[in-house]
C-alpha cells in the first residue's frame, strides 16, 4: 500500500485546509489510519486516528474541536479537515496506515499557517 498526501499549502491564521491521503491497493478498508505532523526541530506527533470502518476516531488535545478526520473506503481515501488554523499548526503532515505488522507512511504535505 502506497500513501500519497495532498492539500497542504499556505493559509492565514483562522483559515481552513483539507488534507487528503489516497492509498493504492485493495486492503484499504482493513487498515487503521492516522494523521501525524512534524514541525521544524520537533518530534513527529500524532494528530488524529480513525478505525478501519471509520466508526472510531481519536484526536490529540490541540486538534479537538478544530480538526475532523474522516475516510471514504470506496475511494481509498482519508481526509483531515482543519479549521481555525493557528501558526503552531505549521508542520509537515503525514498519513499513516497500519494493520498488525504492516505499517506504511506517506511522503508528507507541508502546511504553513501565517499570523
Amino acid at each position: 500500500v502506497q500513501l500519497v498526501e495532498s492539500g497542504g499549502g499556505l493559509v492565514q491564521a483562522g483559515g481552513s485546509l483539507r488534507l487528503s491521503c489516497v492509498a493504492s491497493g485493495s486492503t484499504f478498508s482493513m487498515l487503521a489510519m492516522g494523521w501525524y505532523r512534524q514541525a521544524p526541530g520537533k518530534q513527529r506527533e500524532l494528530v488524529a486516528t480513525i478505525s478501519s470502518g471509520g466508526g472510531t476516531t481519536t484526536y490529540e488535545d490541540s486538534a479537538k474541536g478544530r480538526f475532523t478526520i474522516s475516510r471514504d473506503n470506496a475511494k481509498n481515501a482519508m481526509y483531515l479537515q482543519m479549521n481555525s488554523l493557528k501558526p503552531e499548526d505549521t508542520a509537515v503532515y503525514y498519513c499513516r496506515a497500519w494493520l498488525r505488522s504492516f505499517d506504511s507512511w506517506g511522503q508528507g504535505t507541508q502546511v504553513t499557517v501565517s499570523s
